[in-house]
């Protein structure tokens, strides 16, 4: 059988300059924060993220590692604003082409699809199409005027699950599994950090086929990585880490940043994992209430 597994600094070898990635998850729900740290800490930069963000994409802000972001929001959940995403918007540091939730699911299904676009009847009265996204008309009897969506091919995705083994299948057990289905498929690359890696038996693919999000063909490096989605939540193993997150919220200043990264970004995964109080305080973190 295949082995692809990786330690983090073959994941960060995999990457280059310039390149597209889609971060998956949702805000603070199931991020691979042990692979955007690992970016973070690395010499990379010029990067172009895709998600739909939370701490993954303040936390690269912040290092260094973004010129453009394609997003449908960046937001902290209970925090409303990641602060640091906030400060490179406002001074204009970054390339950005914004969009609503539809449309950079939208984008990323063509892309899964390998469709050059696909048609939507949303965002037309917006400032969208002024963004070089373009329209066509329907060769139906309609002839409807319709926003073309372009795919947003990802050069590698990156994605947090509960279980996967060494070739490449994965379970994800949370309520939604969100989009990452479509950047799994949507991408060259495909790097997945996970809670276990267990043997394909373990997994027990017939039994569990609805947790089951992409095919393992997809799957380019498997990085076995407890707990690597704090301090999102990976529910059912652990919920989100409030007050981990105020932690990060509050370091704005340059010094506060400065010691945040060292405790928190520069540190080993053990480092990091006794820094935030340990592997049973993060397990016992429950699920949030939406």
């Amino acid at each position: 059988m295949l082995d692809k597994r990786l330690d983090l600094d073959g994941f960060v070898a995999s990457l280059r300059d310039g390149m597209t990635i889609g971060i998956g998850g949702w805000a603070t729900r199931r991020k691979p924060m042990a692979l955007v740290r690992a970016i973070a800490r690395s010499d990379l930069k010029d990067l172009t993220i895709v998600g739909y963000g939370g701490p993954d994409v303040g936390t690269l802000v912040a290092s260094g590692k973004v010129k453009k972001l394609i997003f449908g929001f960046v937001s902290l959940d209970h925090f409303p604003l990641d602060p640091h995403f906030r400060a490179a918007r406002q001074a204009g540091a970054l390339e950005i082409l914004e969009l609503d939730e539809g449309l950079l699911h939208w984008g990323l299904r063509a892309a899964a699809m390998r469709l050059p676009f696909l048609p939507a009847n949303f965002g037309l009265a917006t400032d969208i199409p002024s963004q070089g996204i373009k329209t066509i008309r329907s060769p139906y009897e309609d002839g409807q005027t319709l926003l073309a969506m372009p795919a947003i091919k990802l050069d590698a995705a990156i994605l947090h699950v509960h279980r996967a083994d060494q070739a490449g299948n994965t379970l994800i057990f949370s309520p939604d599994p969100f989009f990452d289905d479509l950047m799994a498929r949507a991408a060259d690359q495909v790097f997945v950090s996970t809670e276990q890696v267990v043997t394909t038996e373990e997994l027990d693919l017939p039994a569990n086929a609805r947790f089951h999000p992409f095919e393992r063909s997809v799957v380019t490096g498997v990085i076995d990585a407890p707990l690597g989605a704090h301090p999102t939540g990976a529910s059912p193993d652990y919920g989100i880490d409030m007050a981990h997150l105020k932690t990060y919220v509050g370091a704005t200043s340059p010094e506060d940043w400065a010691d945040y990264r060292a405790r928190f970004i520069d540190a080993t995964p053990d480092a990091y994992l006794a820094a935030v109080g340990g592997a049973d305080h993060v397990r016992a973190l429950p699920a949030p209430i939406y």
